[in-house]
């Protein structure tokens, strides 16, 4: 089989992507995230929490009903159809530590969700807090200038 014919058989067998209707269900899928977080927050302010309180209270809300979703399997339905809607930091961020803990509860919770825990997110952590030093430094280095 030379390239050109196994182009051709990669081309039939892939999905086609249908980018308008993914865009939009990426649109309103991460929309609706986001309107949940400004209703828990315009309800925490008006149950008299301060703006800072309220903001730490979302976010802990926004955590706490990703991984419960996901433990009941509906998130993971829900990025089926808005793909990276569902990527909003935060509700994405709390999804991507669940999900494996909950695909090894199975071999024990030391051996299963204890080193599966961080197999994604593990990464990301180690990348934003090198990335963050070097902007530091490149910001210190500046204003030396």
């Amino acid at each position: 089989m030379d390239k050109k014919e196994y182009q051709k058989m990669t081309a039939k067998a892939s999905n086609k992507s249908k980018v308008i209707p993914d865009c939009l269900n990426a649109f309103w899928v991460g929309g609706l995230i986001c309107v949940i977080g400004q209703f828990l927050m315009d309800m925490y302010l008006n149950f008299g929490l301060d703006k800072k309180m309220a903001g730490t209270s979302v976010s802990i809300s926004l955590v706490f009903l990703s991984i419960l979703l996901t433990g009941c399997t509906v998130y993971q339905k829900l990025a089926n159809i808005g793909g990276a809607g569902t990527l909003v930091p935060i509700t994405g961020f709390a999804n991507a530590m669940a999900s494996p803990a909950i695909e090894f509860k199975p071999e024990g919770y030391i051996l299963g969700v204890g080193a599966n825990l961080f197999k994604i997110a593990g990464p990301v952590i180690v990348y934003g807090v090198v990335a963050s030093v070097i902007y530091g430094v490149v910001y210190w280095v500046c204003q030396m200038l």
